[in-house]
């Protein structure tokens, strides 16, 4: 479905934990009707704990909090937290829950990694934030680099639709009768500020590519440059060839990548098509100060982006993700300056000298990398239709 853009927004870009939960936990302990927070991982750290305090408070004094974690990404949750949430009255409920051994399965692989938040339906946090601390990392990967938005305004009415859309679908799947009759809050959309904003997700049923599409759009519509941070990058034929066309109509492409994974076998197959995408003009940065887990866009200085969706199978093709589209200058130059100075400060551009100095094993361990990606996706049932063939001339 084409985004439905609207106007009067107010927008905040939130850099990292330091700048997201702070403005988290404010909305959380202002809160009087109802909270809604969707999270893939919920960390049993000093945030998970403040996250947690915070919605007790919330649930103590009245306010229906509704929790929704992933059931693999937060597996954690039902030991660290639920008995301290369920004691104060908030409701939790597990997306897919693990049983078992984990298998490479279609149905297991679909993971609820959407980052939301909606308070009061009148303010709403999207990202890539889960609820971790920035320093929960290991050893010369912190701080986490990563980016949210803080969103007031007439589009809140299409996050309050998604997460209680998301709370019903859940509840029933677990058999949570008690949870499905909740009062719902009126979403506040009025006209607070000048930003225009379109919200996305993206599932199995009306959805399957609303963010795909979006990133498509963008990117055919380009004229002068395109600067992607994605923490894990695997393009498809399609979002390939759409770079590839820009490139060759003279737009300047720039990607930040991680430069410290915490998937190897998915940061190898990645590295396996730099000499292809070097070769046609696009410019590739490894950030290396620390752990980059960004998912946003600018394109032309106008469209932005900032939400959960990876430019890989899993995310554009198996997971629940929720990204918000922007079209505002004022917004998108903001991104890009941030984007800039990490680039600066954190980060070191690929060159195809450096590539072509790479060993043979290497260059073998990046491609072995890249078929085995490619085999997980066919295991869990999508075929060369869906994420197309290994076409070297599309894969940039």
């Amino acid at each position: 479905m084409a985004p439905e853009f609207l106007p009067g927004n107010r927008l905040t870009l939130l850099n990292s934990g330091g700048d997201y939960f702070p403005a988290l936990l404010a909305a959380i302990d202002a809160a009087r009707v109802e909270i809604y927070l969707e999270s893939y991982i919920f960390a049993n750290d000093v945030v998970g704990h403040a996250v947690t305090a915070a919605l007790c408070r919330a649930a103590e004094r009245g306010v229906q909090v509704n929790v929704t974690v992933d059931g693999f990404g937060a597996r954690n949750f039902k030991d660290d937290f639920l008995p301290r949430l369920s004691a104060a009255g908030v409701r939790a409920m597990f997306y897919r829950p693990e049983i078992g051994r984990f298998h490479i399965r279609r149905h297991r692989l679909r993971r609820l990694h959407r980052k939301l938040v909606v308070v009061d339906a009148c303010v709403a946090f999207i990202g890539g934030i889960n609820i971790i601390d920035d320093d929960n990392a290991p050893d010369g990967m912190r701080p986490r680099l990563d980016y949210a938005v803080r969103l007031e305004g007439p589009t809140l009415r299409q996050v309050h639709y998604a997460v209680r859309r998301m709370w019903e679908t859940v509840s029933w799947a677990n058999f949570k009768r008690r949870f499905r009759l909740s009062p719902v809050a009126t979403p506040v959309c009025t006209v607070v500020g000048d930003q225009e904003t379109a919200f996305l997700i993206r599932d199995n049923i009306r959805h399957r590519n609303d963010i795909l599409h979006a990133y498509l759009d963008a990117i055919d519509g380009a004229k002068q440059q395109i600067l992607i941070a994605n923490a894990y990058f695997l393009p498809g034929i399609r979002f390939g060839r759409a770079l590839l066309a820009a490139a060759q109509r003279g737009v300047r492409i720039t990607v930040l990548l991680q430069g410290k994974s915490d998937h190897p076998l998915l940061h190898y197959a990645t590295q396996a098509l730099y000499a292809m995408s070097l070769a046609a003009g696009i410019r590739i940065f490894e950030y290396e100060k620390s752990f980059m887990h960004a998912k946003v866009a600018v394109i032309d200085g106008v469209w932005a982006t900032v939400g959960s969706s990876n430019i890989d199978p899993f995310s554009l093709l198996m997971a629940k993700e929720a990204n918000l589209i922007v079209r505002d200058r004022l917004f998108a130059g903001e991104l890009e300056a941030s984007l800039r100075q990490d680039i600066a400060v954190g980060a070191r551009e690929l060159l195809a000298e450096e590539l072509s100095h790479l060993p043979l094993h290497s260059r073998l361990l990046r491609w072995l990398a890249y078929g085995l990606v490619r085999a997980m996706v066919g295991i869990a049932g999508y075929r060369q239709r869906h994420w197309g063939a290994a076409d070297t001339r599309s894969e940039e």
